[in-house]
């Protein structure tokens, strides 16, 4: 009886590899047919990538692609340099590039575009700003005074006439930021507005060296002529010369 039960295991063993040998050769072929090499999973990314930038986006087929508008304009009117000049500009234009592009006044330089370096320092209404960081239209009916209002070749400003006096300028991009941010820092003195190192808010400023070197901070000279530029600031303001 055994016998015949082991005849008939056997009779089936066959049978049972045989399933099991194709369900895994079934197996194998379907993981072969289905496996990808890095390069043709790169090639599909790349193909489906193609496919959805030519495919037109929903939300533009059905109408008209977006149009950039046009530029906003408005009429300004400036007194720059005792002058009453008019100009129409992109409302998005700074007072520095009015000035440089409009008026073509480009004694105002254009360092860092980011108020950083003051290198395009005017006068506006008495007081020194950076021009870069202002919108023109910011400043409607403002009295403006660059570097080319405050002296000519011919007659120079005192300020003007002390850089050349004490050097204190080499390549001069940066000088005429320094000269009227110069003319604003004695103003500012001469108005008893202090500084950071103020130390006695109740007596008026003086214009000391530490008192100079902390309003002019803001002006950056890559030259590094910074004790020509406080002699000449001091020389103006009747200190002693450092």
């Amino acid at each position: 009886m055994s016998n015949q039960g082991n005849e008939a295991n056997k009779k089936r063993l066959p049978d049972a590899g045989g399933i099991r040998s194709s369900h895994h050769n079934a197996k194998d072929t379907e993981q072969n047919h289905f496996s990808l090499t890095r390069r043709d999973l790169v090639k599909a990314g790349a193909a489906s990538a193609a496919m959805a930038a030519m495919s037109p986006s929903p939300a533009f087929s059905a109408g008209e692609p977006p149009v950039t508008p046009p530029p906003e304009m408005s009429l300004l009117t400036l007194k720059v340099n005792g002058e009453v000049r008019q100009l129409e500009v992109d409302t998005r234009t700074t007072l520095l590039d009015a000035l440089r592009e409009n008026l073509h006044l480009t004694g105002t330089k254009k360092g860092c575009d980011h108020g950083q370096c003051g290198a395009c320092t005017v006068i506006v209404d008495g007081r020194r700003i950076n021009s870069c960081l202002t919108l023109a239209v910011m400043h409607q009916d403002a009295e403006v005074t660059t570097i080319e209002g405050l002296g000519t070749p011919e007659n120079l400003h005192p300020m003007q006439a002390a850089f050349v006096k004490h050097d204190g300028y080499q390549c001069g991009y940066c000088t005429p930021g320094q000269i009227c941010s110069s003319v604003a820092v004695l103003k500012e003195i001469e108005m008893g507005i202090p500084s950071h190192v103020t130390l006695d808010l109740v007596s008026p400023p003086q214009a000391t060296a530490d008192e100079i070197r902390e309003r002019m901070s803001g002006n950056i000279c890559r030259c590094g002529a910074y004790s020509n530029i406080l002699a000449a600031i001091e020389d103006v303001a009747g200190g002693q010369k450092s």
